[in-house]
């Protein structure tokens, strides 16, 4: 997702894993654990494509289900 700040482009370090305009993000991960920064940087997505639900999904747990995070902003 390109980004723009006062009409300059700040690069394409912005990069969601899966996107359904102005429906879900989806931001997936194989961490330990989550942390703050990982809902920090799902939000910050939501916000940026104006979309309001999101899952935080962490693959490095025994069940999957342990590792879903919905979030709604």
């Amino acid at each position: 997702m390109p980004l723009f700040y006062k009409g300059e482009s700040l690069g394409d370090d912005m990069i969601m894993d899966f996107y359904m305009p102005e429906k879900l993000v989806v931001e997936l991960k194989a961490a330990e654990k989550l942390l703050p920064i990982h809902e920090a940087q799902l939000i910050t997505y939501l916000r940026l494509s104006k979309t309001h639900v999101g899952l935080l999904i962490n693959f490095n747990v025994p069940l999957l289900k342990d590792g879903i995070k919905r979030l709604v902003v």
